[in-house]
């Protein structure tokens, strides 16, 4: 952890950063900053149209990207039983989130995260994270530090030293209003 702190500051200063996540190592940036958002998209080789997952520490930094009116009782229950945790849900967005986080969609994929070192992260930031496995479209993902940089280094100003949950996969995605499973976890 001991380069939390400088972590933290590239997050802030709007840079692209990597971290552990609960099965992979992913990139991400200010969800809320379109250069951030533009740079991560060009270090990963991928396209704007795909659309980003946003990770929190808790619920209520999700809140303000999330439709909460266009969801019932019963699909956010379904999203808080599986919370915290390595389950993505696939939400109805709010007119805060910008075309940069979903993409070609009207919807905002979401996650409030187990792991230690996101949720710290998260909870220092102020806010989510954007999400997307830390590789080049087509690679495989990165599970450790070295292979994030050994892929992606020179292209990061930060990448957050640390182990993944040590879950083989990347989370598992689920659409909130249909229960679908749209990835395996």
């Amino acid at each position: 952890m001991d380069n939390f702190e400088q972590v933290l500051d590239a997050l802030k200063a709007g840079e692209v950063i990597a971290y552990p996540t609960e099965g992979v190592f992913g990139v991400g940036c200010d969800p809320d900053n379109s250069h951030a958002i533009e740079r991560l998209l060009q270090i990963k080789q991928r396209p704007v149209e795909k659309g980003l997952i946003l990770i929190a520490a808790n619920y209520q930094q999700l809140q303000p990207y999330i439709d909460e009116a266009a969801l019932d009782d019963a699909q956010r229950a379904a999203m808080h039983a599986s919370w915290p945790g390595p389950v993505t849900w696939v939400v109805p967005a709010s007119a805060q989130v910008t075309s940069w986080v979903t993409g070609q969609f009207d919807t905002v994929a979401v996650r409030v995260t187990d792991h230690p070192l996101v949720q710290q992260l998260c909870l220092a930031f102020g806010k989510p994270l954007t999400s997307t496995s830390a590789n080049l479209s087509g690679q495989p993902a990165c599970m450790t530090y070295q292979d994030v940089v050994t892929q992606l280094g020179g292209q990061l100003v930060a990448i957050l030293q640390g182990e993944t949950g040590g879950r083989e996969k990347p989370s598992e995605i689920r659409d909130a209003r249909t229960g679908q499973v749209l990835r395996l976890g």
